[in-house]
C-alpha cells in the first residue's frame, strides 16, 4: 500500500481548446453533430450486419468490431468533452479520470488491432481466395477479436497504476478536456522515466507494428494484384480495398501528427497540440461509417433494406 500513498489532488481541471474559451458554447454544435454522426453512423453498421445475412461475412464482421470500437471511444471521452463545452464543468475526480485514461488509450489500440486484422482480410481475400471460407471461420473471426480486445487491455493494465504511484504536486490542470496518460505524467513533482519508457514501448510494440504489417499486407496484396492480367480485374480487386486504406488513413495520418507535435513541436502553439489529439480522437470515429456507407454498396443495400423494414 506504501507505493501509492503519495499526493494526488481530489479533482483534476479539464481544458477546451486554449486562447478560445468564450467560442466554446460556439464549439459545442459542432461538437455534437461530430458524436451524433459516430454513435448514429456507427450503430446503424452495427444493426445492419447484425439483421442482414448477407452481411454475415468475414469482412462486415470486421467492420462490426471497428464500428464497436469507434461507439466506444466515443463514449469514453462524450462526458468530458459535453460537461467542458456545453456546461463549462471542468473538473474530474482523480479515480476517474484514470478510469478514462485506461479506456480512451484501450480502445484506441483496439482500433489498431482490428484496423491490423482487417487488412490480414484483405490480403487472404485478394492473395489466396480459394481458401478465404476455410482460413477466416467464425471461430478465427471471434479469437482474432478476443486477442485484440486481451492485447489491449493487458497491455495497457499497469498505465493507471503508473500514474498512481507518481506525486501529483505541480498543478492539477490537464491540457485537454479528456484524460491521456501523457498529459497526467507531466503534472508529476517526480521521475517519470518509468512512465515514458513503457509509453513509448506499448506505442512501438503495438501501434507501430501493427502499422508495419499493414503496411506489409499491402504490399504482397499490389505484388499480388500486379499479376493479374486483366486491367479491369485489377482495378476490381484494389476497389475492394480502398475503404479500409482511407480508414487506416484516418486512423493513422493524425496519429503521427500528435506524436510529432508533441515530440518536435516544443514552440508550437498550445492549441495546436490540442487540436491535433482532438483531430485523433474524434475524427476516425465520424469518418468511418461515412468513408464505409459511402465506399461499399452491400453496406448501402443493408443500411436501405433496414430502413425500409422499419417503415413497414
Amino acid at each position: 500500500m506504501g507505493l501509492f500513498n503519495v499526493t494526488h489532488p481530489a479533482s483534476f481541471l479539464l481544458t477546451g481548446i486554449p486562447g478560445l474559451e468564450s467560442s466554446h458554447p460556439w464549439l459545442a454544435g459542432p461538437l455534437c453533430v461530430m458524436y451524433a454522426v459516430a454513435l448514429g453512423g456507427n450503430t446503424v453498421i452495427l444493426q445492419a450486419v447484425r439483421m442482414e445475412p448477407s452481411l454475415h461475412a468475414p469482412m462486415y464482421f470486421f467492420l462490426s468490431m471497428l464500428s464497436f470500437s469507434d461507439v466506444a471511444m466515443s463514449l469514453a471521452t462524450l462526458p468530458t468533452v459535453f460537461r467542458t463545452f456545453c456546461l463549462d464543468a471542468r473538473d474530474i475526480a482523480f479515480d476517474a479520470c484514470l478510469i478514462q485514461m485506461f479506456l480512451i488509450h484501450s480502445f484506441s489500440m483496439m482500433e489498431s488491432g482490428i484496423l491490423l486484422a482487417m487488412s490480414f482480410d484483405r490480403y487472404v481475400a485478394i492473395c489466396d481466395p480459394l481458401r478465404y471460407a476455410t482460413v477466416l471461420t467464425n471461430e478465427v473471426i471471434a479469437g482474432m477479436g478476443l486477442a485484440v480486445t486481451a492485447r489491449s487491455f493487458v497491455t495497457l493494465f499497469p498505465l493507471p497504476f503508473l500514474i498512481k504511484r507518481l506525486p501529483i504536486c505541480r498543478s492539477n490542470v490537464l491540457s485537454h478536456s479528456y484524460c491521456l496518460h501523457p498529459d497526467m505524467m507531466k503534472l508529476a513533482c517526480a521521475d517519470i522515466t518509468i512512465n515514458s519508457i513503457y509509453g513509448l514501448f506499448v506505442l512501438v510494440s503495438t501501434f507501430g507494428m501493427d502499422l508495419l504489417f499493414i503496411f506489409l499486407s499491402y504490399v504482397l496484396i499490389l505484388h499480388s494484384v500486379m499479376g493479374i492480367a486483366s486491367r479491369e480485374e485489377r482495378l476490381k480487386a484494389l476497389n475492394t480495398c480502398v475503404s479500409h486504406i482511407l480508414a487506416v488513413l484516418s486512423f493513422y495520418v493524425p496519429m503521427i501528427g500528435v506524436s510529432t507535435v508533441h515530440r518536435f513541436g516544443k514552440h508550437v502553439p498550445r492549441y495546436i497540440h490540442v487540436l491535433m489529439s482532438n483531430i485523433y480522437l474524434f475524427v476516425p470515429p465520424v469518418l468511418n461509417p461515412l468513408i464505409y456507407s459511402a465506399k461499399t454498396k452491400e453496406i448501402r443495400r443493408a443500411i436501405a433494406r433496414m430502413f425500409h423494414r422499419m417503415k413497414v
